[in-house]
């Protein structure tokens, strides 16, 4: 009897030790990076781009992703093989995603690629606060709250592939936010630093935006080019 009691025991708490270990897995994250992309500057590369199969997106800044990142400047990435991309949850945002998440990657496709690559990688380390639909649904909610191309061109920013100050830029971006944006450069064909990724923050349960905790390694110079799309 005592020996069953002690296996009783050893197997609660070996229970209670792998859901532990499940539980800090799954938040092992402090705050979201929210990156959109200038498909300008993706396109303007030596490497080129190619249009979804849906044709040209608009003229916007688009999604790349949303990713969990730590306080210390590391992440996660590709947390739950057990969960991969099923394009079939989320079949009620296809639409906006191809307006607002657009694939320009090569050869041209619908976006699937694109999108569980990024559920794979980053998505599924947010799963304790958001599943596959409420993940992809939640980014696109972000876009819509903070317009980026429209607080740059009120500015006087335009993407007519000239120079702008990048602190002008990130001021625009924070008078319309309220938050400081972290901004991603490339280079163009030609070798020209020009304007491609901004990064803002979001909290650990992606309900809204924080100032950032920490910001990615690199910089641009202090004048980058807006190329146009």
């Amino acid at each position: 009897m005592k020996m069953q009691s002690n296996n009783v025991l050893l197997l609660i708490k070996l229970l209670t030790l792998n859901s532990l270990l499940v539980l800090s897995a799954s938040q092992d994250f402090d705050f979201f990076y929210f990156v959109q992309q200038w498909p300008g500057s993706y396109c303007d590369t030596k490497q080129g781009c190619c249009y979804p199969s849906t044709g040209k997106p608009e003229s916007d800044f688009g999604i790349h992703g949303l990713w969990p990142n730590r306080n210390d400047g590391s992440y996660p990435s590709n947390c739950d093989s057990s969960s991969p991309f099923d394009a079939s949850k989320i079949s009620d945002l296809t639409n906006q995603m191809r307006s607002d998440w657009p694939t320009l990657s090569c050869p041209s496709n619908n976006g699937l690629t694109f999108w569980g690559h990024e559920w794979d990688k980053h998505g599924t380390c947010s799963e304790s606060v958001l599943n596959q639909h409420a993940y992809f649904a939640t980014a696109l909610s972000l876009k819509n709250e903070i317009n980026l191309l429209q607080a740059l061109q009120r500015a006087g920013i335009q993407p007519n592939g000239q120079k702008y100050s990048i602190g002008d830029i990130k001021s625009a971006i924070k008078g319309a936010s309220g938050y400081t944006p972290w901004i991603e450069c490339n280079n163009d064909s030609s070798g020209n630093s020009q304007l491609y990724q901004i990064y803002l923050c979001v909290d650990s349960s992606a309900s809204g935006f924080i100032e950032c905790p920490v910001f990615p390694n690199g910089s641009c110079g202090s004048s980058i080019e807006f190329p146009s799309f």
